[in-house]
Formats: structure tokens, C-alpha cells, sequence
């Protein structure tokens, strides 16, 4: 009886060690290097300019009900399957925002999920999209909200139940969907059409509300751009972006970059919701991205657009 009990201390010792390895961030880091940033380079701001319009940070950071989307004073409450999520001030405030990190924390942050201090963030947060983003473009883009005015205040902490509050955990969510790879370019395919498939898929971050997800919160690989259930648990659903008869099929690169820049769609209609604050920052872009996530979005496969159960 005292060998079978020592016996089940030791697995369940060897249980905590186990799940403390694999959760820590620094684990992450073994498992998926970082990549190389080019050295010595100067940010370039206008770029980031446009990365953080690609990347509708003031869809989520801008304090709510305010004027002013440059803010980014945090505080919009986010809720999910998950629980709410109170988004953060990425404003330069030093003390409540981002004002004291360095370029590389703020890499690590969009890359790995991780915050200065060592701490997962919620993949509510989107990183798995982040992370196909160079470092340069992550250098620019950190430069350029560097730029933004100082917001003062925090926002309050999450609001999660047992056992989605246990943040180590994301260590896990980490290993099964943060591969922590970079984009990389199709050769075969156009210039034109690489810049929009890593607008789509890095900063844009689309396939984050336009796509199904499973259980654990991972987006379903072949449901991938075709709609899905409101994300925030409301009765709606987000739209097919697949070129499919129940998405965008038929629709030209003219009438998708139209959208991106007035909200207006081909049968005279116009986007609400959410959708409404990400084309308040696609529509700052330069025609030439907004043509080009065109053209990629109307390349993929076409999928049926998600249903919800009646």
C-alpha cells in the first residue's frame, strides 16, 4: 500500500513538472526559434503606418465610445466562448501601456504571445496571425504606435471562469496552434498576390472571425475564411469570404476592394457590426493593398459559407 501511494505521488509529481515544462513560455522558444531581424535597420514609420491600419488595432484598442480611434487607451469588453476578455492599453503611456517595452517585447508579444514579464497572453489576442509578420514589419509597426498620443489608465482584468483562468495553460493552446512560422512568399504566384495573402493572413488577421473554430478555441483548417458563429456569442454569424456562391463568388477585385474602402457591397448594401470599424481602417490603406487582398481573397478555394443550426 505505501509503494502504490509513493508510486502515485511520483506520477503526479511528475505530472506537475510535465505540464510546468511544457506551458513555459521560454519552452516555446526552444521549440520554435525566433527568426533572424536584419541588424542595424532604421524603423520605417509610414510602413508601420500601414500595417497598423492593415491591422485594425483601433478595432479592439481604441477606448470605447470616444472620438478619437488613435487612442488606444484599451478597455473594449471582449467576449468569447472563453469568457470576456478586457482588451489592454497598447497606448506609448509608459506606466499603463506599451510606453516602456522595446521593439524586441513587442515582437515577442505579436510573435509568441508572451509579455515582457514572461506571462502568456490569451489567443484572444490574435498572434497566431501575428506571427507570419516579419520582424522589420513588427520594427515599423512598433515605431509607428510609438507615435500615438499617451492614454492614461488599465484596464481591468480578465473575467474568465475555472479552467480557462489558469493562464499557464496557453502553453499548451501554443504547442498545438502557434507554429511560429513566418509568411513566405509563393513564387509561382504574383507580387500582387504575395502582398495580399500576407495582408489577409498577417496583420489583417481576417481568418480570425472569418472561420470556424474547434473546441479548444483553434480555427478549423478547412473551414478556413468560410464564416462563422458570431465570435463574441451574439445570435448573428460572420460572412463566407471564400469565392464561393454563399461568400464572395462572382464578385470582382474591383467590388472586394470597394468594400474594403466605403463598406459598400455589389447589391448596394453596407457592412455593420465590427466589420464597420475594420473597413474605418482598411479604408486607410493604398488602393494597391486593398487590390491586392482582393485578388487573394478571390483566389482561395471556394468553401460553402458556415450555417448556423437551426
Amino acid at each position: 500500500m505505501r509503494k502504490a501511494l509513493i508510486g502515485l505521488a511520483a506520477l503526479a509529481i511528475l505530472g506537475v513538472l510535465g505540464f510546468l515544462a511544457l506551458t513555459s513560455p521560454s519552452a516555446y522558444r526552444l521549440i520554435r526559434p525566433e527568426p533572424a531581424a536584419a541588424a542595424g535597420r532604421a524603423p520605417d514609420v509610414e510602413n508601420g503606418r500601414i500595417l497598423f491600419f492593415a491591422g485594425g488595432c483601433t478595432s479592439c484598442h481604441a477606448v470605447p465610445n470616444q472620438a478619437d480611434k488613435l487612442r488606444l487607451g484599451g478597455g473594449y469588453a471582449l467576449k468569447s466562448p472563453f469568457g470576456t476578455f478586457h482588451v489592454p492599453n497598447i497606448s506609448p503611456h509608459k506606466q499603463d501601456g506599451i510606453g516602456s517595452w522595446t521593439a524586441a517585447d513587442f515582437v515577442r508579444a505579436m510573435r509568441e504571445g508572451v509579455s515582457p514579464d514572461g506571462r502568456h497572453y490569451y489567443p484572444a489576442f490574435p498572434y497566431a496571425s501575428y506571427q507570419r509578420m516579419s520582424p522589420e514589419d513588427l520594427g515599423d509597426l512598433f515605431a509607428f504606435m510609438q507615435t500615438l498620443p499617451a492614454v492614461e489608465g488599465r484596464a481591468p482584468g480578465h473575467d474568465l471562469p475555472f479552467p480557462f483562468n489558469i493562464r499557464r495553460g496557453v502553453g499548451l493552446w501554443k504547442l498545438a496552434f502557434l507554429d511560429g512560422q513566418v509568411f513566405r512568399p509563393d513564387p509561382s504566384k504574383p507580387a500582387t498576390w504575395n502582398r495580399g495573402a500576407y495582408l489577409v493572413n498577417g496583420p489583417g488577421h481576417c481568418a480570425e472571425c472569418h472561420s470556424e473554430r474547434n473546441f479548444a478555441g483553434g480555427i478549423v483548417e478547412d473551414r478556413r475564411f468560410a464564416g462563422g458563429p458570431d465570435p463574441e456569442g451574439g445570435r448573428g454569424t460572420v460572412p463566407n469570404i471564400t469565392p464561393h456562391q454563399s461568400g464572395i463568388g462572382g464578385w470582382s477585385p474591383e467590388e472586394v476592394a470597394t468594400l474594403l474602402k466605403t463598406g459598400e457591397t455589389p447589391n448596394f448594401d453596407t457592412v455593420g457590426g465590427p466589420m464597420g470599424a475594420v473597413v474605418a481602417n482598411t479604408a486607410q490603406l493604398p488602393d494597391a493593398d486593398r487590390q491586392a487582398m482582393a485578388e487573394y481573397l478571390l483566389s482561395l478555394p471556394p468553401r460553402v459559407g458556415f450555417k448556423k443550426p437551426e
